[in-house]
């Protein structure tokens, strides 16, 4: 199982670092810390859009509308987490980490 764990646990790893930035990101652009004017900031954001919206879509059609503000970042982080940290673990690794299958 630890041949399918480690990978697996890799690139929950890197979607859950790139959602601390996406979200991070999101906080300091409404609070105009960071400009979309800026073609630097601009690039990482729109690319962190594009990687993400495919995860935020499913989970926006779901709950219910709630305009100013955007939940679907949320529940997928809090999805991503529960996946990452109690259901793959106990699914291949009988309880331990995913790191530490073997």
């Amino acid at each position: 199982m630890q041949a399918i764990a480690g990978p697996i646990g890799l690139i929950l790893d890197v979607v859950f670092f790139i959602m601390i930035i996406h979200i991070i990101m999101s906080w300091l652009i409404n609070f105009q810390v960071l400009n979309l004017r800026q073609q630097f900031v601009a690039q990482i954001w729109y690319g962190l859009n594009r990687l993400l919206e495919p995860i935020y879509t499913p989970i926006r059609r779901i709950l219910p509308d709630t305009h100013p503000l955007d939940l679907a970042p949320l529940v997928a982080f809090i999805a991503l987490i529960s996946l990452r940290d109690f259901i793959l673990p106990e699914l291949l690794c009988a309880g331990r980490p995913l790191g530490y299958c073997g």
